[in-house]
């Protein structure tokens, strides 16, 4: 069983210690943290993204113009 022990570190002496890890750990740490800040981070987008003016009927025009200009420069998408 390992023990736990309770520190106080400002973020500057926590990026020192990050810096001080091993290639493996540091990734380790790297991917946790995405995991953890990926809801966050998508659903910012999606607000960022928001667009209440677009009509689905413009979407689909635009959609059709950039399906006819790809098949008549025969770069069709499969």
């Amino acid at each position: 069983m390992m023990k736990t022990i309770s520190i106080e570190l400002d973020k500057n002496q926590f990026v020192e210690i990050l810096n001080k890890l091993n290639k493996t750990d540091k990734l380790a740490i790297f991917n946790e943290l995405k995991k953890s800040l990926f809801l966050t981070r998508f659903n910012e987008l999606l607000k960022s993204t928001k667009n209440n003016q677009l009509t689905f009927e413009e979407i689909t025009k635009e959609v059709e113009l950039v399906r006819k200009n790809r098949y008549e420069k025969g770069k069709q998408i499969v």
